[in-house]
């Protein structure tokens, strides 16, 4: 069944949206061959003594007087992308020697050494007869004296932000060696009104908060919305009239499809990697059991069969395990299993309680929510149980999601009163908390994968 009667209007966001659109990516000549090692690097990202390397970004040149501040924006967000990724210090553009008026020219090295530059990216946006602009790129290695990257890309005017997230994603992933996550998306629940008769509607955004655009009006109460790993569509749960229902909106075009009325569901489903499936937990009687069911066929098969409380279910990216919260010990745990079911093995141990488990898209950890000591904690463990750390505590921390590159978490912390949740984000080191900035109150995110 499908529900078209509130049609979000098309961002354009699908690359290869932009690629029909006539945006198109070129590697730009000079650049080195791909098998040729740079001195600049960092070692090791993971490591919780990373020392983040000073990059210099001057202001993009202007190709002719008519880009206006396209240019100083795009070098903007990039500067502003890295700078929150923890990994990088840009440098302050006071501190410059050498001015960049020539994008074709190398730069003068000895200038960006005596700054401490061990990075610098140099770029151009020119607008073409058709309308388009062009946008160039180039990342340096001052100390080597040599060129790392360099890629041009042509597009349509309204699409300069989404070029400026793929630029650092293209930075990110030249300097760390693991694939960025700035262009992609998150959707949460904005949160407007007093707390006695708080709207709640889907609202989805940019990575760094911008761009933000709802996806519901607001009339029914709208709760846990999950993204896809395959697709740009969602999951999420609506009280309506009645039993909750479960909808997969896609967010490119707005048409929303009924997925089923589930009396008594617990948790909203989550997709299988593949987006082909949905895991959920349902309650009968004063237990909840975890099911999967088949988005083609509507076909549902039980995954547990406990008089305990099994929720939050979470596959792992190859599709082969589920992790899940239950009380089947006596309190709330983490818990895997097979996707087809079976026996469970727990966790997590010790003090506190565990809840809203989260399986990273690397497969390696385990993002979850402790409770204990009239703290809420954000954390992983690795899923074989070892390896737990607690990256930030506060007053009701919740609801973990990943980057799609698996190295950062965003989650909504509720200071209680008459106030509402903020989103935040937090690397896998623990050392890199931010605020992200949203129009109201928000809670639930969920990080898309990177847009395609």
């Amino acid at each position: 069944m499908r529900d078209d009667h509130f049609s979000v209007q098309r961002s354009g966001f699908s690359r290869r949206g932009l690629l029909l659109g006539g945006m198109a990516a070129g590697v730009y000549a000079g650049l080195r061959p791909r098998d040729a090692m740079a001195q600049l690097r960092i070692p090791d990202i993971t490591s919780g003594n990373v020392q983040p390397i000073p990059v210099a970004i001057p202001d993009f040149l202007a190709g002719s007087p008519n880009e206006g501040d396209v240019p100083r924006n795009i070098s903007g967000i990039i500067t502003n992308n890295l700078r929150r990724s923890g990994l990088f210090i840009p440098i302050d553009q006071q501190a410059f020697i050498e001015k960049i008026a020539n994008f074709d020219n190398n730069p003068r090295f000895p200038d960006w050494r005596q700054i401490n530059a061990q990075g610098l990216v140099t770029g151009r946006v020119t607008r073409q007869q058709d309308g388009r602009l062009k946008v160039e790129f180039r990342l340096w290695d001052v100390f080597g004296g040599t060129q790392l990257h360099g890629q041009q890309f042509f597009t349509t005017p309204d699409y300069w932000r989404r070029i400026a997230h793929i630029i650092s994603d293209a930075i990110y992933e030249r300097l760390t060696g693991e694939k960025g996550y700035f262009d992609s998306r998150v959707v949460f629940v904005d949160e407007t009104g007093n707390k006695a008769q708080r709207i709640k509607r889907l609202a989805l955004m940019d990575q760094d908060g911008a761009n933000v655009r709802y996806l519901t009006r607001g009339q029914d109460l709208v709760l846990t919305p999950r993204f896809s790993p395959a697709t740009q569509e969602i999951t999420y749960m609506s009280y309506g009239q009645g039993d909750p229902r479960v909808y997969i909106l896609n967010t490119e075009t707005g048409q929303r499809e009924i997925v089923g009325n589930f009396p008594g569901m617990t948790f909203a489903p989550r997709f299988s990697p593949d987006g082909q499936r949905v895991v959920m937990s349902l309650q009968q009687g004063s237990n909840a059991n975890i099911f999967v069911m088949d988005l083609r066929s509507k076909a549902t098969t039980r995954l547990t069969d406990t008089p305990a409380i099994d929720t939050s279910p979470s596959f792992s990216p190859d599709g082969a395990r589920i992790c899940f919260e239950s009380d089947r010990g006596g309190k709330p745990q983490i818990y895997v299993m097979a996707a087809t079911g079976g026996p469970a093995q727990r966790i997590t141990f010790g003090e506190g309680t565990f809840s809203t488990p989260v399986w990273s898209p690397r497969g390696d950890a385990i993002a979850f929510t402790k409770q204990g000591g009239g703290k809420f904690a954000i954390g992983v463990i690795k899923p074989d149980g070892s390896g737990e750390r607690i990256l930030t505590e506060g007053f009701h921390n919740e609801g973990p999601t990943f980057a799609p590159n698996g190295r950062v978490l965003m989650f909504f912390r509720d200071p209680g009163g008459e106030g509402g949740p903020s989103l935040y984000s937090i690397d896998l080191t623990g050392r890199n908390e931010q605020r992200v900035q949203t129009p109201s109150y928000a809670s639930d995110p969920a990080w898309s994968p990177l847009l395609v």
